[in-house]
């Protein structure tokens, strides 16, 4: 819901949440307010226990480098916390114990702040664990690189592949957080040499971000990994096969020719991605990914085609017909809808879900990020029923919860 108040209490209240670190799990800001250009694209904020005690942990990204401090949880933290506040930065997301809140600064520079609190069984807890491993990513350096031709032979990044880099790292930074869930094994399973840790890539295209993900779990994390690339075209089987052995880890990394929901892998994976998956082919890799129980799953859509198609047609709440008489209007709202719908499927067949940007919306404005986790929990009635209203109201049948209801015993979850 929409906090009532002062711009002033909701900083405030921003304020207090990232100055709490029994309650705080993690923070993010990203975007420029209105004639501002912050010092950073992103920071990210969260507390860690060191041996010198706990420490406030703020990471800052640039256009190709992750920048990491941590501060005292006292005075200290409070300037710093008071700094990246001040930093011009238009949407804050803020994970606490029980709630979300999201606050994002209008044009004429308003503060909006939204507070959702979260079932039982979607909360998390800080985790103070402090890591070093974790806080880094794939450096320029790896020969990854420069056999995808983004940086040249001494390790620089060409000017004309810095987003590309750039959507290498926060790919990476998304996954990061994730990989703890995705290492809880079936019971009697251990990770090593003959249980790697297994990662599909649904519609891996070209496999840029295949390559990422496989180089920083194994070469960064230092876990025996596994990876099959899934993509329906000839060309990328053949261009992948060429970059894993030239890599030499294509006894590691194999690919597969076939479509999402047909081809077949090895052994259902502990990960899935489906990075950039055209309309419902992310439909597909979701619907998959539940049928295998996948743990963890990462998925970032592009077009939105199937529930803009059903946008056009009568049924539309008359209300909204001044929105989807613009067809720009319309296909934005199609898209929101879709990933809203997605999510809310998601949790209803037991994922824990979150929605966040992936890259900067100056590169694309396909830039949500689907992150969900398993939990085997099911929804309760509100939420269900709150579902199938919305559905309802906006007269559509997602294309997941078509493929969904195919997979036996999930239509109980579904209602």
């Amino acid at each position: 819901m929409r906090e009532a108040g002062s711009d002033d209490a909701r900083w405030q209240r921003v304020r207090a949440a990232l100055l709490d670190p029994a309650e705080l799990v993690r923070a993010v800001a990203s975007g420029a307010q209105r004639n501002v250009t912050p010092e950073f694209r992103r920071v990210e904020l969260r507390y860690v226990e060191v041996k010198a005690g706990l420490r406030l942990q703020v990471t800052s990204y640039d256009e190709t480098r992750a920048h990491i401090r941590n501060v005292d949880a006292g005075p200290t933290a409070e300037a710093v916390v008071d700094e990246v506040l001040g930093g011009g930065y238009a949407n804050w997301h803020v994970n606490r114990v029980g709630e979300t809140l999201q606050l994002r600064v209008t044009k004429k520079g308003k503060a909006l702040l939204h507070a959702s609190p979260l079932a039982v069984e979607e909360q998390r807890t800080p985790t103070l664990r402090h890591d070093r491993v974790k806080s880094r990513r794939l450096d320029a350096s790896d020969p990854l690189f420069a056999l995808l031709g983004v940086t040249t032979p001494d390790g620089m990044v060409k000017p004309t592949r810095t987003a590309k880099f750039r959507q290498v790292q926060d790919l990476l930074a998304a996954l990061d957080p994730l990989v703890e869930d995705a290492l809880s094994l079936g019971p009697g399973e251990e990770l090593g040499p003959s249980r790697p840790l297994r990662l599909v890539d649904l519609g891996c295209g070209n496999a840029y971000l295949t390559f990422a993900a496989f180089r920083y779990l194994e070469e960064v994390r230092r876990l025996p990994v596994r990876v099959v690339g899934v993509d329906a075209k000839v060309q990328a089987l053949t261009h992948n096969t060429v970059i894993a052995e030239a890599l030499g880890v294509s006894d590691r990394v194999t690919f597969v020719q076939g479509n999402i929901d047909e081809a077949e892998v090895p052994d259902p994976p502990d990960l899935v991605l489906a990075l950039h998956a055209c309309d419902t082919a992310t439909d597909d890799a979701l619907a998959r990914a539940v049928a295998w129980q996948t743990p963890v799953v990462v998925a970032a859509p592009c077009c939105h085609h199937d529930i803009a198609r059903q946008l056009r047609t009568e049924a539309i709440p008359e209300a909204y017909r001044l929105v989807t008489r613009h067809g720009i209007l319309s296909e934005r709202l199609a898209d929101v809808l879709t990933d809203a719908l997605r999510a809310a499927l998601l949790r209803l067949v037991g994922y824990r879900v979150e929605v966040i940007e992936f890259v900067d919306s100056q590169h694309t404005p396909r830039n949500a990020l689907i992150r969900a986790v398993r939990t085997g929990a099911p929804a309760d009635q509100a939420f269900r029923q709150a579902y199938r209203d919305l559905v309802s109201q906006w007269g559509v049948t997602p294309a997941l919860e078509r493929r969904l209801r195919a997979i036996p015993d999930l239509d109980v979850r579904l209602g």
